[in-house]
């Protein structure tokens, strides 16, 4: 018994943890300090890689391996990455699990083709270069692909739940079966050494749903062991023994081997050649919303918590906490979580604790925008600002609005409120007025409210806000009466533009013409459509793979046009000029560009998705431009580097296509993008979407997914979101925002409007008039950061301790201007801290960067090991290299 070892994975052993006994806790760290129990991966969650932000990624990681690291020390940290159950693997978490200091990486799902291919050559394990800016090894892994994704070989499973036989060796049964089970055993371990490159190899035991009797396993288990290792004294060179996936892995590493090289990513996922994994990049598309929303609100909320001190977490508003958004976000990274792939009461479940979170972190910015304002007067959150619903804007005749923003340099920002009035006056925090327009509620908006809020206008202005702070704007009613309607043309305005944009429309159809940039003087041709996939239904067939949460298959390759034409409405102020666009009573868009925007914004509105036709249908907005593609378009990595895709093709073996469609298919977390030699056009997401490039010149965009089959991989269900509010099915709204650049430009603006997507300013109100000491306007930092840097992280570690993390955000080579090396002092960052000390970390956060060793390992190119980084000008001055995170805690005081 003492050789059993056993691993564990994510924080369902941590719920298990607090409910054991002081002596039970004391004999798991007894296992743990022996090598027996061993913490792989040690996240929060086994994280979803293609529909996951890395911001989220990195923090949920951050959670659990501290826990690890405070309970169990350093025997309880992981060294090995095990993501074994997720549809596709991202370059961007090799990244950063090489940045977290884990030796190897482990999974069990890849494409079937890619897989036959390594298993032929022998090229299941390799090192993966997740990075094209860091410099290698930095993001170089060591990864291996399992034999049985996480399932035993097969005759092997020995739960309650499993079929499968169990060892019978006394010789006086019939159903003695020792040499039956041996022999077998021998058999496929013969075989899966065929296809590995050592003479290590790597049997998981337990599966999914059948790890419930551990003495029925251990008691099995042990005698696979001694009736196989028996076999040696007959001449037998296999030998088993109970081990780790660091055990294993640091076999591999003593082999002194060189190893194939990979730099692309595991995506599309394939398990055979009509069911490719790629839908559920779009599942449950407001969940994916949702999730990405309260990420941002959760960096606010720790950002405020940091910047307000202890009166953050107890103050004139009550307790406040980020702790229950921290892990309310932190399990919505699962791999059946934010990905859709759940049943929907659990992802009912998952969208109530995000709330539940949120509302401890409203309290908490309540307390601290009090402390900073000096007002005491109670705060408005509107969390239906999105469908013009805001009952304090709506009713009030003087308000303010407080807008923080979370990035580390100022942000201009459009503000839409609901209201009834037709008239406003509003000021800025130096009392200068502010232009302002009201404009009639869209028949949209009006519709998906379902009785929700009463405003017949919107009151339309822009608001600046200082870096890591707020400012403040009054607003007084002026005039009360009915809207001014907005024009209905029969045909569409020739164009809008402002100073940077123009947007041509075409006169017949009401749809997008053309698209130019006035500053750099290019145009193109451009049309955007909207068009529904008929999901197979199998034809109640079970041999033909159906549409479902997990599997994305059209039963034909051309999509279905929803209108040829679009019914307009136009408006054009000061602030704004709008383009209503409606193409059927279940599918409209506002065509919309800001005055000082560099950015044109599509705002959709899709559902409730008809079924009344019995059809599943998974609808699509699609780009089709003049740019010459030359069937290559680019998606980011978890919102960060950008990879190239080349339709029908992979990097890594010879595709055999059979989904034209579906296998073109890639996970979109915040920019794609389509490019030739003169332009570059780039869509901005606000969620994680699928997409492809499917005709040179196009790009399209999966919104929406409505089906009335299960796919047959877990979930049960079909994926058919009904609610409360929406018996007749879920209705979506969401943004794409278009840039159009000069490749070599494209960057610098495409990465910080991504970023504003991501961390938006927090918008709250307080009704009536502000006291004339309330300050105005705040800032947390001492002056701007460097466009190329991001605060990625600013959050309450200790009492007196700060976890920092400075990014820098452009690719190398990806700006003339913005892909250099960039310095930051952090004793000059804060305006409300001062910095007494600093040490940095590794990424994770759960190891001091100069204690972060790894195994070296050697690629099959034979490369030389570049030199390693150079150092910081001084302690409190930091180099951040192109794509680099650095972490640091900061020793603080509050000023």
């Amino acid at each position: 018994m003492s050789g059993r070892r056993y691993k564990a994975v994510e924080f369902t052993f941590y719920c298990w943890w607090k409910q054991q006994t002081d002596d039970m806790q004391n004999t798991v760290k007894q296992l743990v300090n022996e090598g027996r129990l061993e913490f792989v991966n040690g996240g929060w969650c086994m994280s979803d890689e293609a529909t996951t932000h890395y911001s989220a990624v990195i923090d949920q990681m951050t959670m659990g391996l501290r826990f690890l690291n405070d309970t169990f020390g350093h025997c309880g940290r992981p060294r090995v990455a095990w993501h074994i159950d997720p549809f596709g693997h991202a370059r961007e978490h090799a990244s950063m699990f090489a940045q977290m200091g884990y030796d190897g990486f482990f999974f069990g799902r890849l494409d079937y083709q890619d897989r036959n291919r390594r298993m032929v050559a022998r090229e299941q394990e390799m090192l993966w270069r997740a990075s094209e800016s860091l410099t290698p090894p930095m993001a170089d892994l060591f990864t291996g692909i399992l034999p049985n994704g996480y399932n035993p070989p097969e005759g092997f499973c020995w739960d309650q739940s499993c079929d499968d036989p169990p060892i019978r060796d006394d010789p006086d049964l019939e159903d003695y079966n020792v040499d039956d089970v041996v022999t077998r055993f021998l058999h496929i371990a013969h075989g899966q050494a065929l296809v590995y490159k050592t003479n290590h190899i790597i049997m998981t035991m337990g599966s999914d749903f059948q790890y419930e009797n551990a003495n029925l396993w251990y008691k099995n288990l042990d005698k696979l062991i001694r009736y196989v290792n028996q076999m040696q004294s007959n001449g037998s060179e296999v030998n088993v023994l109970y081990s780790t996936p660091s055990c294993y892995l640091q076999e591999l590493h003593r082999a002194n081997l060189t190893w194939p090289l990979k730099g692309d990513d595991f995506f599309p996922y394939a398990d055979s050649a009509h069911d490719f994994w790629t839908g559920y990049f779009t599942s449950r598309p407001a969940l994916k919303r949702y999730e990405r929303i309260s990420n941002s609100y959760l960096q606010t909320c720790k950002q405020l918590e940091v910047l307000g001190g202890p009166i953050s977490r107890k103050g004139p508003f009550g307790a406040g906490d980020s702790e229950t958004l921290k892990k309310a976000m932190a399990v919505a990274q699962h791999h059946d979580a934010v990905s859709g792939t759940e049943k929907q009461h659990v992802a009912n479940d998952y969208a109530r604790k995000l709330a539940n979170g949120w509302a401890h972190c409203q309290v908490l910015v309540s307390n601290t925008l009090s402390s900073l304002s000096g007002s005491s007067a109670p705060r408005v959150y509107c969390e239906h600002l999105n469908i013009s619903v805001c009952p304090l804007t709506e009713t009030s005749k003087k308000f303010s609005v407080n807008v923080y923003n979370p990035l580390a340099r100022p942000v201009s920002w459009p503000v839409r409120l609901p209201v009834n009035g037709t008239a406003y006056s509003i000021s800025d925090a130096k009392g200068k007025a502010v232009d302002s327009q009201v404009v009639p509620v869209s028949q949209a908006t009006a519709a998906v409210r379902q009785g929700r809020g009463y405003a017949v206008n919107e009151l339309l202005f822009q608001v600046q806000a200082p870096p890591l702070g707020y400012s403040t704007y009054s607003v007084s009613l002026l005039q009360n009466g009915p809207p001014s309607p907005p024009s209905p043309l029969p045909r569409a305005p020739k164009a809008v533009q402002n100073k940077f944009l123009r947007v041509t429309f075409d006169p017949e159809t009401g749809l997008l013409s053309s698209l130019s940039n006035l500053e750099t003087q290019q145009t193109v041709k451009l049309s955007q459509n909207f068009y529904w996939y008929n999901a197979s239904d199998g034809n109640n067939s079970e041999s033909i793979q159906m549409s479902g949460a997990y599997i994305f298959r059209p039963n034909t390759s051309t999509p279905f046009i929803i209108s040829k034409t679009a019914k307009i409405e136009t408006l054009q102020n000061s602030v704004v000029q709008e383009v209503r666009q409606w193409f059927s009573p279940w599918v409209s868009q506002v065509v919309r560009l800001y005055t000082d925007s560099r950015a044109l914004e599509l705002e959709w509105t899709v559902g409730p998705v008809p079924i009344g036709d019995d059809l599943g249908k998974e609808v699509i907005s699609r780009l089709d431009s003049s740019i010459n593609s030359s069937g290559v378009f680019y998606t980011d990595s978890n919102g960060r580097e950008v990879l190239q895709r080349r339709k029908d093709y992979r990097p890594t073996w010879n595709l055999r296509q059979s989904e034209p469609i579906a296998g073109n298919y890639y996970p979109i977390n915040s920019r794609a993008y389509i490019k030739d030699d003169k332009d570059q056009l780039t869509v901005v997401t606000d969620r994680s979407q699928g997409g492809g490039s499917i005709q040179d010149g196009s790009l399209e965009i999966m919104l929406h997914r409505r089906l009335l089959y299960d796919d047959v991989r877990g979930v049960g269900e079909p994926l058919n979101e009904t609610s409360d509010i929406y018996p007749e099915g879920l209705v979506v709204r969401g943004r794409h925002l278009l840039s159009l650049s000069p490749p070599a430009t494209a960057a610098d603006t495409h990465r910080p409007l991504a970023q504003e997507v991501v961390l938006q300013p927090l918008i709250t109100f307080t009704d009536g008039e502000l006291h004339p000491s309330t300050r105005l306007e705040f800032s947390g930092l001492q002056a701007v950061l460097p466009p190329a840097v991001h605060l990625l992280t600013v959050s309450q570690w200790d009492q007196d301790t700060v976890l920092l993390r400075l990014e820098h955000q452009y690719q190398a080579s990806e700006s003339k201007e913005h892909s250099q090396p960039v310095t930051v002092n952090l004793q000059k960052l804060f305006s409300t801290l001062d910095v007494l000390g600093v040490s940095e970390m590794n990424l994770s956060a759960n190891q001091w960067k100069d204690e972060m060793t790894r195994l070296d390992w050697k690629a099959e190119s034979g490369e030389k090991p570049l030199p390693k980084r150079g150092g910081d000008p001084s302690v409190w001055e930091v180099n951040l290299k192109p794509m680099e995170i650095r972490t640091f805690l900061l020793r603080v005081r509050q000023r």
